[in-house]
């Protein structure tokens, strides 16, 4: 079965991100939305995790908690892919079952 993680709270206040991709199976997805968005910049105590995520996983960063939070694409992980509303609806159509992460 594949699925779609969601990841919500910040790596650097909680270990949600850590426990998923523990857990997650190869075949799955990762999308961080509100302020799961700070694990994506690329040099933060958070990219060496994400970058071994890429390995085995599609990540994405949801753009307008990009934008509310100041980070910008240009900062990004290489690898890491942004998507708007619409590209986030896209994904929980094509995953078929969604896990949000507390």
């Amino acid at each position: 079965m594949t699925v779609l993680h969601i990841i919500n709270k910040s790596p650097y206040e909680r270990n949600s991100l850590d426990t998923c991709l523990r857990l997650a199976r190869p075949d799955s997805a990762i999308l961080l939305i509100e302020d799961g968005v700070y694990a994506v910049r690329a040099g933060s105590s958070a990219s060496a995790t994400l970058q071994q995520a890429l390995e085995k996983h599609p990540v994405y960063a949801l753009q307008p908690d990009l934008q509310a939070r100041g980070v910008p694409t240009e900062s990004l992980i290489d690898g890491i892919k942004v998507v708007d509303y619409d590209g986030f609806v896209e994904l929980t159509t094509e995953y078929e079952k969604t896990q949000s992460w507390l």
